[in-house]
């Protein structure tokens, strides 16, 4: 028996743009159901919001998305979170950097570090932080 964690990325009014943008980056298919779908509205402004929403490739990557609710309080913070995208193939981690780097603000170059051959931090045009990187065994 064994467990999977998978991003949750919280929003307002944004999170089907994001899942279609991370899904032209990774690739997958993107699934996505709103408030209204579900006959869940509680507010009129909730109608179009997603309240479920996920992108799944063949490659592992998987990220999940929802809109919050009108009545409830939204605060995207300061990087309360990372994505962490590693891998093992230096053309694949950095084509995906190539494509998130798209409106994004760069925290570190993709470039050699102290701890992995290729890594690289940014935050995406909408707000999410992500490191890419390429694993390494731990040298302990």
């Amino acid at each position: 028996m064994g467990i999977t964690t998978t991003v949750h990325l919280n929003f307002r009014d944004r999170a089907l743009q994001a899942l279609e943008f991370y899904r032209s980056v990774f690739g997958g298919r993107l699934v996505a159901f709103t408030y209204g779908q579900a006959q869940d509205v509680e507010h009129p402004a909730d109608t179009d919001r997603i309240l479920w929403g996920e992108v799944r490739a063949d490659n592992g990557f998987h990220v999940m998305a929802y809109d919050v609710r009108e009545n409830q309080t939204y605060d995207a913070g300061d990087r309360p979170f990372f994505v962490s995208v590693r891998g093992e193939d230096a053309e694949e981690i950095t084509g995906y950097w190539k494509a998130l780097s798209e409106g994004a603000t760069i925290i570190a170059d993709l470039g050699p570090s102290g701890w992995a051959p290729l890594y690289g931090m940014l935050e995406d045009r909408f707000g999410v932080t992500w490191t890419l990187d390429i694993a390494t065994p731990y040298a302990g």
